[in-house]
């Protein structure tokens, strides 16, 4: 909410709990409190653990010297452009009707709704994201708007509209207007239940907000919940809205909705791995004295972090930080190594950085492998052995690290969620009414047959796309390959250890990688199902 500029009344003071993924995010939440010209805005945050300290610390000092992110703007979403393609097409803007009925003489022509191919095309390429669209892309996109892929297989690939490609002009499909109109828009739909005021009288109900599909499954009438600092008793659980009544001063449970965390920036990971360095080459009064004045930390706090540093450069003498990465080998309860990766560059290098890992390990006939990824490093799982594992499958040349990930990544839950938002947004799994809702789990079986069916085609335009989001936009693929060739270089040190028990920082991480087993079961069934599809590479 503090970042979607939702109208939520005067704010006094954010209280942050964990550090904001990034510069900017810490910016806008904060900045919320006196939103007011001349007001200055206040925010406290609070640590989740030993760890979140250092990011809280790093992020402070950056806010106060304005140092937000770099900001780029996405190149050539096939999935946005398909949208816009057909709304434009179902109704040309005026001065293109306009000039296209000027230049041309026949009247069958001037009569036609529509649009033509120049027109479109010059149309698209003024816009920004779209000003480096090629033709064979574009031509990719129209194609499947005009119903070259099999639609008696998935219903929902008939086509939108109709090309005439003797006269190069493009004009819409029946009911083509409806759909666009229906399901305009880029966020992804969610499938979440509307809650109304029950007994309210005849007309518009009254709205009071939005409930993820899994707690509503959880729930039942007569339950209490909490919902925008009010109370609310559920009176009726209809296929698409919750009723409520207010129940004033009873306790209620908490909401959760399920949603997407941004990743680190590289930029923020940098910043928070040279706070480490400077504080390690600091005496320790001085960085106590550092963290207080100029990281807005508290005494105990800017003590603990400092604690918590030498705790680490015990177990492993060097510490994690913008030119040092740490591996660390361990063993499990069980006797399986864990090698833990430790480095502040964030998840979004982490995750394509241990799936390669990964790759390259089966690959070479190694054992099977488990792993996850944080902020803070990748762990890698494996079996029990003698000796602990090479660690040469890890420092990967940045060339077989990007072919690594693209093997994988068609055959992973992340690329079939991202290529369902896809297909929505491109308007192939649409709402047929405005007052209804998806369910999610329908969209995903739909999107799964979807699935089923492009994946035979190479060149499917939305295919495209869902690799475009997940290695530019999910990933950081470049940061990635210069984080590896820094590696190359000897620009990035490389520290191996082996310890006895796990250091604080990758203790730290390890305990993410219990509760990601904890609930492996979580992942969506339909986005599970997708890992057994394969793509074709070529």
């Amino acid at each position: 909410s503090l970042e979607l500029g939702i109208d939520m009344g005067a704010i006094d003071l954010v209280i942050q709990i964990e550090a904001p993924p990034s510069v900017a995010s810490g910016m806008q939440r904060i900045g919320r409190a006196g939103h007011q010209v001349g007001a200055p805005s206040h925010g406290i945050i609070f640590p989740k653990y030993r760890a979140d300290l250092v990011a809280c610390a790093a992020v402070t000092r950056a806010m106060h010297e304005g140092h937000v992110e770099s900001t780029r703007f996405l190149r050539n979403p096939l999935d946005v452009l398909a949208q816009q393609i057909v709304a434009v097409i179902a109704h040309p803007p005026l001065y293109v009707v306009e000039a296209e009925r000027r230049s041309k003489a026949k009247a069958d022509e001037d009569a036609s709704p529509g649009i033509s191919y120049a027109a479109l095309f010059a149309l698209v390429r003024g816009a920004a994201p779209f000003a480096g669209l090629s033709r064979a892309l574009f031509d990719g996109v129209l194609d499947m708007l005009a119903g070259r892929y099999p639609s008696d297989e998935f219903a929902d690939l008939r086509p939108r509209v109709t090309w005439d490609r003797t006269r190069d002009w493009l004009t819409p499909r029946q009911g083509v207007k409806r759909i666009a109109i229906l399901n305009g828009g880029t966020i992804p739909d969610r499938g979440l239940y509307g809650v109304f005021l029950a007994g309210t009288a005849a007309g518009k109900p009254v709205r009071v907000g939005e409930l993820d599909e899994e707690m509503v499954f959880e729930s039942k009438p007569g339950e209490t919940f909490i919902l925008g600092a009010s109370t609310w008793r559920i009176d009726e659980i209809t296929h698409d809205r919750v009723l409520v009544s207010p129940a004033p001063g009873e306790p209620g449970k908490m909401p959760f909705w399920h949603g997407d965390r941004a990743g680190r920036p590289m930029e923020f990971g940098r910043r928070i791995g040279a706070l480490v360095r400077e504080l390690r080459e600091m005496p320790l009064a001085v960085a106590v004295t550092t963290l207080v004045k100029n990281h807005d930390l508290d005494a105990g706090a800017a003590e603990n972090l400092m604690r918590y540093l030498a705790d680490q450069e015990i177990v492993t003498t060097l510490v994690p930080d913008d030119r040092t990465v740490v591996i660390e080998r361990v063993r499990d309860e069980l006797g399986a190594w864990r090698v833990c990766v430790l480095t502040p560059f964030g998840s979004r290098i982490h995750a394509p950085w241990a799936m390669a890992a990964v790759a390259k390990i089966r690959a070479s006939g190694g054992p099977d492998v488990e792993t996850m990824w944080s902020e803070d490093g990748f762990v890698l799982r494996l079996a029990e052995a003698d000796t602990p594992p090479d660690v040469e499958a890890i420092l990967l040349e940045p060339a077989e690290a990007a072919e690594l990930v693209m093997q994988q990544l068609g055959s992973t839950a992340l690329f079939a969620a991202k290529f369902r938002e896809s297909a929505s947004r491109a308007l192939l799994l649409p709402r047929r009414r405005a007052d209804g809702r998806t369910p999610l789990w329908q969209q995903r079986k739909r999107a799964y047959d979807l699935l089923a069916v492009a994946s035979r085609y190479a060149s499917f335009p939305i295919l495209l796309e869902a690799y475009r989001e997940c290695l530019r936009d999910v990933f950081d693929m470049p940061a990635l390959m210069e984080v590896l060739r820094g590696i190359g270089d000897r620009s990035l040190r490389v520290h191996t250890v082996d310890t006895e028990k796990s250091s604080p920082f990758a203790a730290a991480l390890l305990f993410g990688y219990v509760a990601n087993y904890i609930y492996d079961g979580d992942a969506p069934l339909a986005e599970r199902r997708a890992q057994a599809l394969s793509i074709d590479q070529d």
